[in-house]
């Protein structure tokens, strides 16, 4: 395996990528193209979970694929910064898809809690000018090929995650908590395929 960890910077905060890769060798299909998966880990915006992270990129390198975990930026920053990273991941993935044997039409991202609210904003809104005009990238090098969304927090209703929220928006929470920022208004036309997993208690 081969492992990178890269420091992405987005609207003042920074953020790692720690990547888990496939390495060269004559015993394994040397050269394949693998698909790719950009974890989220959950933590409500104040903290990143270290269970969501990389215990869940070992079983995808297990299975074949690439992983990449994101330790986004939580509390004190504020939204969008983590949006902006996980964008500029997912350009990040495309841009070295070459050199790490990634198939870029094959980068899914998945988010666990909070870290499903960021991965569903990522998959819905990849296409608002607030991600690619302030990264320069041009819109389609941001949207994932699919998500999977791990018991998300996208509701701002009743049986919303509020702290969440609140952590994720701070003074600006009335004025932006209903406008689209909780990903309730569900998948867009050009929103990639969403596969969700909720868990009963």
């Amino acid at each position: 395996m081969d492992y990178q960890k890269i420091t992405i910077e987005a609207n003042g905060e920074e953020a790692e990528l720690d990547c888990y890769l496939w390495s060269e060798s004559p015993e394994y299909a040397n050269g394949r193209k693998r698909p790719c998966v950009l974890i989220l880990p959950g933590g409500g915006y104040s903290f990143v979970a270290d269970r969501e992270g990389e215990p869940v990129a070992f079983q995808f390198l297990a299975e074949g694929c690439q992983a990449a975990v994101l330790r986004y930026s939580v509390l004190p920053a504020r939204y969008p910064a983590a949006l902006l990273q996980a964008a500029r991941a997912m350009v990040l993935l495309r841009e070295h898809a070459e050199e790490w044997n990634i198939d870029p039409d094959k980068i899914i991202v998945q988010g666990f809690s909070a870290g499903g609210h960021l991965a569903a904003s990522l998959g819905i809104f990849w296409n608002r000018p607030l991600l690619g005009e302030r990264l320069g990238v041009e819109a389609e090098r941001i949207r994932p090929d699919g998500m999977i969304l791990c018991y998300p927090v996208i509701s701002s209703g009743e049986y919303c995650h509020g702290d969440s929220f609140v952590n994720l928006l701070g003074e600006s929470y009335d004025a932006l908590v209903d406008e689209n920022v909780t990903g309730k208004t569900g998948a867009q036309p050009g929103s990639a395929c969403i596969y969700l997993a909720y868990i009963f208690r």
